[in-house]
């Protein structure tokens, strides 16, 4: 397949620019025989008591900083993971580059010391006692590159899943963003439980794919978790007949990741994998998700997951009927062809 097969053409207005007033208020697009529009609060009426939601719960940190060079000049930066206690690796945008065991001095007078640069990326190491903490008084929320404003307030908490408990995600698991308390509640209620996995999505989640043939496409990679007890869960609802139904892309990829050899395992590793049309899922029975950007990577998971005729044909649909696309925007429920 070619990265051709893989463009659309999107309205810029239906970029969504800021949440919804209330996280359930998101449009919910189901296909079925016909394609359903519906509201998220209605999601428990298409799915089944012994279904399991496996959701992401990482939790974005405030990775993006702002200060000056030694020389005045100012600097960005962006980070791209923890690396330990005072350690990140990050990107920096600034108009000549650092000098390595240099400083950088941020708005609250920290110093950030530049240790390496390898592939574009920069190693800093932070003056401070606790990293996550500076980054919660002075960083701000990394909001995607096609949200055309500065971040403010309401971010901090909108663009975090109500769930959302390990530090280390620069961009959000954007499916779990539509779940409020209440709704999981109720979806508990009805005998549609959760568990966690945990996956720390990286700014690499924006990039599109380049290559002109998908399969020379290299993924970026991305440190993740499954526990045993997440995996006990999974194994005993598929056992009892529910379905498996990933909140999102990050959840997908851990879950498939997991399951490379056959069997899902618990594990914590990295993991670069690509899916795209022609991948034979091994645990994941029904996704949520958004809708994604042109020529990237998860729409050609989403692809392999539905077909890429019936995605084109979904995302048509959602273009015609104005649906709000990427991260703050609405989302759909598939079910795996």
């Amino acid at each position: 397949m070619k990265l051709s097969d893989f463009d659309f053409d999107l309205p810029q207005s239906l970029i969504a620019q800021n949440p919804p007033k209330n996280r359930t208020d998101s449009r919910l697009l189901v296909p079925r025989s016909s394609i359903i529009d519906a509201s998220f609060h209605q999601i428990a009426d298409f799915l089944k008591s012994g279904d399991l939601l496996v959701m992401n719960n990482t939790r974005v940190i405030p990775a993006r900083l702002f200060g000056a060079k030694a020389t005045g000049g100012k600097v960005e930066i962006m980070i791209e993971r923890l690396l330990g206690e005072n350690q990140v690796l990050a990107m920096i945008r600034v108009s000549r580059a650092p000098k390595i065991d240099s400083f950088i001095v941020l708005e609250n007078d920290v110093k950030v010391k530049v240790l390496s640069k390898e592939n574009g990326f920069y190693t800093l190491e932070f003056e401070t006692d606790s990293l996550l903490e500076l980054l919660d008084n002075v960083g701000h929320i990394p909001l995607p590159p096609y949200i055309d404003r500065a971040d403010n307030k309401d971010d901090l908490s909108r663009y975090q899943t109500v769930y959302a408990e390990r530090d280390g995600a620069v961009a959000a698991p954007t499916a779990g963003l539509h779940f409020d308390d209440n709704l999981l509640e109720s979806l508990k209620q009805k005998g549609i439980d959760h568990c966690f996995v945990t996956l720390h999505v990286g700014a690499g989640t924006y990039q599109p794919v380049k290559t002109d043939a998908i399969k020379d496409h290299i993924m970026h990679s991305e440190y993740f978790e499954i526990n045993q007890a997440t995996v006990d869960r999974i194994n005993q609802t598929k056992k009892s007949g529910g379905r498996i139904i990933a909140v999102g892309t990050t959840a997908v990829r851990s879950l498939e990741s997991a399951a490379k050899s056959g069997e899902l395992l618990a594990v914590k590793e990295e993991t670069d994998i690509f899916i795209y049309p022609g991948y034979t899922f091994k645990v994941v029975d029904m996704m949520i998700t958004n809708f994604h950007l042109p020529k990237s990577s998860l729409l050609m998971l989403v692809s392999a997951f539905i077909s890429r005729e019936r995605m084109m044909e979904i995302y048509q649909h959602a273009i015609n009927k104005n649906y709000r696309f990427f991260s703050y925007g609405d989302a759909m429920l598939l079910e795996r062809v």
